[in-house]
């Protein structure tokens, strides 16, 4: 496989759609693997070929796509949270991590200078609710024709509903 150009990595966003009820262990070590346990679960990731590859591994219980930098602002502000429950402060995110802002901290998560899994004592994971409104589609069926797999930019739309 070649290399991805700077320009095509981007920060992508995975949420577990579906439970672990009947599926395959390989597939649950997967979903581990992820930090993915738990249905409407949320983790981002650089968008590498190895990655993809997992991503590819588990299209039929989860969904993904490019994030932007402003749901990841949203999701900071909304969901981040620290170890031992505490909710992501602006504070926090001055004094300890260093950065000016979380708009800051989102942006640089964005342009894939910083993990979320590399910041100390942030939760790698976001737990999000199931979408307001429901799925506009079946939980059961590709993006094309429900909820599952490749969704692109859409998957901002779908974030914004969960949170």
């Amino acid at each position: 496989m070649t290399d991805m150009t700077e320009e095509e990595k981007r920060c992508l966003a995975i949420i577990r759609i579906a439970g672990d009820v009947g599926i395959d262990k390989e597939l649950e070590y997967v979903f581990k693997l992820m930090r993915l346990t738990r249905k409407n679960h949320l983790v981002l990731l650089e968008n590498s070929s190895s990655n993809l590859g997992t991503v590819r591994k588990i299209k039929d219980y989860s969904t993904w796509g490019e994030v932007t930098s402003d749901t990841i602002l949203l999701l900071l502000n909304k969901r981040g949270m620290l170890e031992g429950g505490k909710k992501l402060t602006e504070e926090y995110v001055k004094q300890e991590l260093g950065y000016p802002s979380l708009d800051a901290l989102s942006k640089e998560i964005y342009n894939l200078k910083v993990k979320v899994s590399e910041l100390p004592k942030l939760k790698p994971i976001f737990r999000l609710h199931p979408p307001r409104k429901g799925f506009s589609g079946s939980t059961k069926k590709p993006y094309s024709e429900g909820e599952l797999g490749y969704r692109g930019e859409a998957i901002n739309q779908l974030i914004v509903k969960m949170i």
